[in-house]
């Protein structure tokens, strides 16, 4: 990937359109950074450093990495996202976001998360989303971003070809799954503390976005200007 960011939306139309959620439809980044900086301080480590590193992969995932000694990351996971569960003060809606998703049919859009499903209902209500038809989480796939997979079945639950997707991401790892999966993407830059090294079509959020929609039901992007 290379630097820098463009602002030329796609000109084709697609099949349906893919989600990531934090980051991208909602930002849940103080409730996450709660949950997750007291659990690093109880571990002792460097909460600063670490707290950049927990988006856009699994918590398993993340646990693993770290490789701390005596630490289970399967049990540690799980103790995680009971809390984030049960703290979901803050989140709120990227600015345009719940107007873009109800103007797409049903059946043309899926959220994509590294979350697993009840933490990702959890936070999708709190912040006044609908609720997909298809919801791809971190336990319906072996290997989750920057692998394929994921979006691979997102694609497949909606009854389309990987080519003819278009992914709103806001994370390198999901990004790249995006990519391996043989997408087209979005990265959606609000949350954004520094810029992403991505050459890929950049959004701050849906607010200057519209859903253009063909008399074949395909799915386009314009400016809403």
């Amino acid at each position: 990937m290379t630097q820098a960011f463009r602002t030329d939306l796609p000109q084709r139309s697609y099949a349906a359109f893919l989600f990531d959620m934090d980051g991208t439809i909602l930002t849940s980044i103080k409730a996450a950074e709660r949950v997750w900086g007291q659990w690093a301080r109880g571990h002792g480590l460097d909460v600063e450093a670490f707290l950049p590193t927990i988006h856009g992969k699994r918590t398993e995932e993340t646990i693993r990495g770290l490789e701390l000694p005596g630490v289970d990351p399967v049990a540690e996971a799980a103790f995680i996202t009971r809390a984030e569960i049960e703290d979901v003060a803050g989140i709120e809606a990227i600015e345009g976001a719940a107007a873009f998703l109800d103007s797409l049919p049903r059946e043309r859009w899926a959220i994509v998360t590294s979350a697993p499903r009840l933490l990702a209902e959890a936070r999708i209500a709190a912040a006044g989303l609908p609720i997909p038809d298809v919801l791809v989480a971190a336990e319906d796939v072996e290997r989750g971003k920057p692998a394929p997979d994921p979006f691979l079945l997102g694609a497949r639950k909606l009854g389309v070809a990987p080519a003819d997707c278009l992914v709103f991401e806001d994370t390198l790892a999901g990004l790249r799954s995006a990519e391996a999966a043989g997408m087209d993407s979005i990265v959606v830059t609000i949350t954004h503390a520094h810029p992403l090294d991505t050459g890929v079509t950049a959004v701050r959020d849906y607010a200057d976005l519209r859903a253009v929609k063909t008399p074949d039901g395909r799915l386009g992007v314009a400016s809403a200007a």
